[in-house]
């Protein structure tokens, strides 16, 4: 119970902190994530498979796009592997499905988030990095809220990636 307590505050302590940089963040039981997805996307969508039995993306989003679909898509929905709660941070893995190009190329990123998976802070994050990709080798991104860059003056949103960000955490 003491678990489920601390999961519940982290994943509101992570809304709170990405709202702050325009995330929008839900929460849905596992059987209504694939129609809140198919509610936020703007088509056409590309996705990478989620990773668990109960959760799983609508039709209108084409997994293993071509390069076309991917130049061409909208909205792209990938997992996150891990969310930063004191940071409002998503961690996004480079794996062979593609998700790295599809969480950055589209005006939206959807990122579907188990509850479990927001630790509190940058502490527990690197305990998850050296456990799990030190095994793999793989490598991950921490992506905070929509691209922005203010290198030419003013600020701009989506240049190096996507212009808005939704988070829909599954419990």
């Amino acid at each position: 119970m003491a678990q489920q307590q601390r999961d519940v505050d982290n994943v509101e302590t992570f809304a709170t902190q990405a709202r702050g940089y325009g995330v929008d963040v839900s929460r849905h039981a596992p059987e209504e994530v694939e129609q809140a997805i198919a509610e936020r996307i703007e088509p056409p969508a590309v996705g990478t498979s989620l990773p668990w039995e109960d959760v799983s993306l609508p039709p209108a989003v084409t997994t293993d796009p071509t390069t076309g679909e991917l130049r061409e898509a909208v909205t792209g929905v990938t997992p996150a592997a891990l969310a930063v709660a004191s940071y409002g941070s998503l961690v996004l893995r480079a794996d062979d499905h593609g998700s790295e190009p599809v969480s950055l190329f589209n005006d939206l990123h959807l990122a579907v988030l188990q509850e479990a998976d927001v630790v509190a802070d940058m502490a527990a994050a690197f305990t998850w990095f050296g456990e799990e990709l030190r095994e793999t080798r793989d490598s991950a991104i921490i992506a905070t809220g929509p691209s922005a860059t203010a290198d030419m003056g003013a600020l701009v949103q989506g240049a190096h990636g996507p212009k808005r960000v939704e988070v829909l955490v599954v419990t």
